[in-house]
């Protein structure tokens, strides 16, 4: 059963994006192009690939861990562009 087409309109709103026209059928044709694919990954034989993470092996790299003295505290909350105190003042973000 093929699957039902891609509602633009329904994923613009969940993205926020305010389409015209012609990129609604960009995006209609953009996205049918991405589903093809993944349907053509999930018709692909796994059964003896090992799970995992990363496609390629990866290494940190990691540095000793070396105590340095603070930045003075005065010259800290000079750069601050509001301060109270010793602290610095930031907007709040959080409404009640």
């Amino acid at each position: 059963m093929p699957d039902p087409p891609i509602d633009i309109e329904h994923v613009a709103r969940l993205a926020r994006l305010d389409l015209s026209e012609p990129e609604k059928e960009r995006m209609r044709s953009q996205l049918d192009a991405i589903l093809t694919y993944i349907d053509k990954l999930r018709r692909l034989n796994t059964d003896n690939v090992e799970p995992t993470s990363q496609a390629i092996p990866m290494v940190n790299v990691m540095r000793e861990d070396e105590l340095r003295p603070c930045l003075p505290r005065e010259e800290m909350l000079a750069n601050a562009p509001e301060r109270e105190g010793d602290f610095v003042r930031v907007p709040r973000i959080i409404e009640e």
